[in-house]
């Protein structure tokens, strides 16, 4: 083909062009680059040094662990059920007649990785980003600083203990048995009053010389006081009836409401009418609360609450019965429905990540109190949902 006439490119009515030698390729705006081709271009031994070595430290940033903990679903189980070994009832009580449920009250819990519990990967990190059924989260916002793996097991283990106890103090209150407990000063807020008068260990015999012997029957004494108002409270120290005038702050309820506090942490002995003995293993923290005592109610009335169907939930409960904020709740309604519940029951004070987090299939009723829960379970057996309060965005 003659390169004379319209065009000097042959190759022009296909599309194609002819490529300039590489080492003077041209660039952005007609620019020439020197690619350094041949063993004497310095650009080429700096390519041929650089570029192993930031693919080598590309591999080790991938292996390096990160600084963040990971939150993803975890394991669920049945409180109606049986233990993993399938030979004692994961709830078992003894002492009073026990009927049989249908259905089931899932607990639901949370996998974490990071921290104490294990490092978490570049790639883990980035997949947990992307998914909405994990969340990231940097370890110190998740872990105490400084906390050892056996510490971290150690405290779940005694925080499972604590929700048990609570669990079995609320449902029996709410079935109206009476529960006698030894309550004693564990500990102090931050700026709390009592802390000038009281002491760890001092145990509360009596508040303006009525005999406290419940944790309900003290919330209920502390409700008929003003917040400010001085009480007296009769303690027991080192063996010692002793009488300590004791200025009241103020405590906010769930509902919003507000009543007199004494300013302590209180540890309490329950004294139960009946053995409640609640079998599990690998599970640690307080959020299973609330499935517990729901579980010992179905277990001790002789109405089929759930009547075929299986719930989930989640929640801290105190022995008064109030249903406490946990954590992990996205991750946890993704739990729930992947081991076959659509009703999952959640904390009022979890709503606010409840609200645009729900996945589809799953319906989520909001609960303040073991009460509220207890009628919730109820109306999803019979079929009555319509009027079950959700989260609402404010």
């Amino acid at each position: 083909m003659s390169l004379d006439g319209l065009t000097n490119d042959p190759f022009a009515d296909v599309g194609v062009r002819i490529a300039e030698p590489k080492s003077e390729r041209r660039g952005w705006r007609g620019k020439r680059w020197d690619l350094g081709v041949g063993a004497r271009g310095p650009r080429a031994k700096l390519v041929a040094i650089t570029l192993p070595l930031t693919a080598l430290l590309g591999a080790v940033a991938v292996l390096l662990p990160t600084g963040f903990a990971v939150r993803a679903p975890g394991p669920t189980a049945d409180t109606l059920g049986m233990t993993p070994a399938g030979n004692l009832p994961l709830v078992a009580i003894n002492g009073a007649p026990t009927f049989p449920t249908s259905g089931q009250l899932r607990l639901t819990t949370v996998s974490v990785s990071g921290g104490p519990i294990g490092p978490v990967m570049p790639m883990d990190v980035l997949y947990s980003w992307l998914s909405p059924r994990r969340s990231v989260a940097p370890v110190e916002s998740v872990f105490p600083v400084g906390i050892t793996r056996e510490q971290q097991q150690q405290q779940s283990a005694a925080q499972m203990v604590t929700s048990q106890e609570a669990a079995t103090a609320a449902a029996l209150n709410e079935l109206g048995f009476e529960i006698p407990v030894t309550m004693s000063v564990a500990g102090f807020p931050e700026q709390s009053l009592a802390e000038s008068v009281l002491q760890e260990g001092d145990v509360l015999l009596e508040l303006d010389g009525k005999p406290q012997d419940s944790f309900t029957g003290l919330l209920a004494a502390l409700g008929e006081v003003t917040p400010g108002d001085e009480v007296t409270l009769t303690i027991q120290r080192d063996g010692e009836i002793i009488l300590v005038p004791l200025t009241t702050g103020t405590a906010t309820n769930n509902d919003g409401t507000t009543r007199a506090a004494l300013g302590v942490f209180m540890h309490s002995d329950f004294v139960f009418p009946i053995d409640v003995q609640i079998q599990i293993e690998n599970i640690g923290g307080p959020s299973a609360g609330t499935m517990f005592a729901l579980a010992i109610i179905d277990r001790l009335t002789e109405v089929d609450e759930l009547q075929g169907v299986p719930i989930a939930g989640t929640g801290a409960i105190n022995a008064d019965g109030q249903v406490l904020p946990i954590g992990g709740v996205r991750q946890k309604m993704h739990g729930a429905l992947r081991d076959g519940a659509h009703w999952f029951l959640t904390p009022v004070a979890n709503c606010n990540e409840v609200i645009g987090n729900i996945p589809r299939g799953l319906n989520v009723v909001a609960v303040s109190t073991l009460h509220d829960a207890l009628e919730a379970v109820t109306a999803i057996g019979a079929g009555e949902t319509d009027n079950l309060p959700g989260c609402v965005a404010p």
